[in-house]
């Protein structure tokens, strides 16, 4: 809805449009169906990035929280939590970078996500992930890259 009430307040398009395109993004129900409403306004600011880092102690982020387009998670001692189960993701593709040394690491995804960590190296233990078997359309991508010390990455999809 800040995207379309934006692009109105920069005079990108018309009241006529503003309504029809917050009618669009209050009735989508899927991510795709809200992805095709939003692709005739101006691209967003790709810049989004947030760092949240800690030498040592726990990294946890849960409930209702905004996902940057690229999270960089930097730990040299310590675990991570990150659940984006009920976290508003804004966008197509989300980024989360790890760097952690000593210390496991858990995400917990949208149902309907769909998870690649192909460019995630682990120094001691390989990740656990399995993917789901029949993913769910429409979801958010969310690709895990970055370097493990020693640790492990445990995702899992939320159940609801």
């Amino acid at each position: 809805m800040q995207r379309v009430r934006d692009a109105y307040a920069e005079e990108h398009i018309s009241h006529e449009e503003m309504d029809e395109l917050l009618h669009r993004v209050l009735t989508a129900k899927t991510h795709d169906e809200l992805v095709s409403a939003l692709v005739s306004l101006p691209a967003e600011d790709a810049g989004t990035t947030s760092t949240i880092g800690a030498a040592n102690g726990r990294i946890q982020r849960r409930g209702a929280w905004r996902v940057p387009r690229t999270l960089k998670v930097e730990s040299a001692f310590g675990r991570v939590h990150l659940d984006l189960s009920r976290a508003v993701i804004d966008h197509p593709v989300v980024d989360i970078e790890l760097q952690l040394g000593t210390g496991g690491a858990k995400i917990t995804v949208p149902r309907d996500a769909v998870v690649e960590v192909d460019d995630l190296r682990t120094e001691w233990k390989d990740s656990r992930y399995k993917p789901r078997r029949r993913p769910h359309p429409g979801g958010p991508t969310i690709r895990i890259t970055g370097a493990m010390g020693f640790g492990r990455l445990k995702i899992r999809h939320a159940r609801r």
